[in-house]
């Protein structure tokens, strides 16, 4: 039995919807991202249930606001939940691509009331979590050619250090890697940042600080991390931004809404516009 597309989401042949942009408070004193087109950034971390998938859904909600042509990958492999997040019932998703049945192209969807594209992971099964490493590869050359259609590309990895996510992440341009102030998140996120920059130098490594009780605290959190990474792996990995903690995310969460549709004018909202607006700054 196939599943239907919902009202508000429609195949990636329909025309897109206006994005309509938003201004929000900008960090000060941070090296700005030169956007180019086809740019796909993957969201890291090395510890579930720091808030990546609400942090990779609104981070492309707000680019398609500014008027980008912006795709949201679910590249969790063991635990897709973009769909459930969104409240889609997606007719195919990643598992129709690796079977063969379905190119990358064929596989994205419209999520009208966001104004961008989605490819769906599968969710509730783990049958995606053993892809062989070669099957990988040719995935990510998938999605660099299919970033030729796109402005934006932002590809949600699942959380760990694991083989499987570290080869998706290959095909990123920068990898935003999200933590919080707990220790665990903390060391894990830099364990993935060791061993991104091992295998790759020169990646484009920045960090997002989620949930933090405010700026200042967000602030040394970011310096926390930054100061090992310096100090022990000689790299000096930049902020992308800091997210306040919002007790609306949670309930957007609840309600399968994304924050920029329920609350725009929120904390965690306008955090995740102001780290948009730095990605396409000049």
């Amino acid at each position: 039995m196939t599943t239907t597309v919902p009202p508000g989401v429609r195949s990636l042949g329909s025309a897109p919807t206006a994005g309509q942009a938003s201004a929000g408070p900008r960090l000060a004193g941070r090296p700005a991202v030169t956007a180019k087109r086809g740019r796909l950034m993957a969201v890291a971390s090395g510890k579930g249930g720091v808030g990546k998938t609400f942090f990779s859904i609104t981070l492309t909600h707000a680019l398609a606001r500014r008027g980008q042509k912006a795709l949201l990958f679910d590249g969790d492999l063991g635990l897709a939940n973009i769909d459930i997040q969104l409240g889609l019932m997606p007719q195919y998703d990643l598992g129709s691509v690796v079977a063969g049945k379905l190119s990358l192209n064929q596989a994205a969807m419209q999520y009208e009331p966001g104004g961008f594209d989605v490819i769906a992971g599968r969710s509730g099964s783990g049958s995606l979590a053993n892809i062989p490493l070669s099957r990988l590869q040719i995935m990510g050359e998938d999605l660099a050619l299919l970033a030729g259609r796109y402005d934006h590309i932002v590809l949600d990895l699942g959380a760990g250090v694991e083989k499987s996510v570290r080869q998706l992440a290959k095909a990123a341009d920068t990898i935003l890697v999200v933590t919080s102030d707990e220790p665990t998140s903390l060391t894990d996120a830099y364990a993935f940042i060791k061993i991104t920059a091992m295998e790759r130098p020169q990646t484009d490594i920045r960090i997002v600080v989620n949930a933090s009780n405010s700026t200042r605290e967000g602030e040394r959190t970011y310096q926390t991390l930054f100061k090992a990474c310096q100090g022990f792996l000689k790299i000096s990995p930049p902020l992308a931004g800091i997210i306040r903690r919002d007790a609306r995310v949670r309930e957007c969460i609840r309600n399968q809404t994304p924050i920029l549709i329920r609350s725009p004018s929120s904390e965690a909202a306008m955090d995740v516009e102001a780290i948009a607006e730095r990605l396409l700054a000049p």
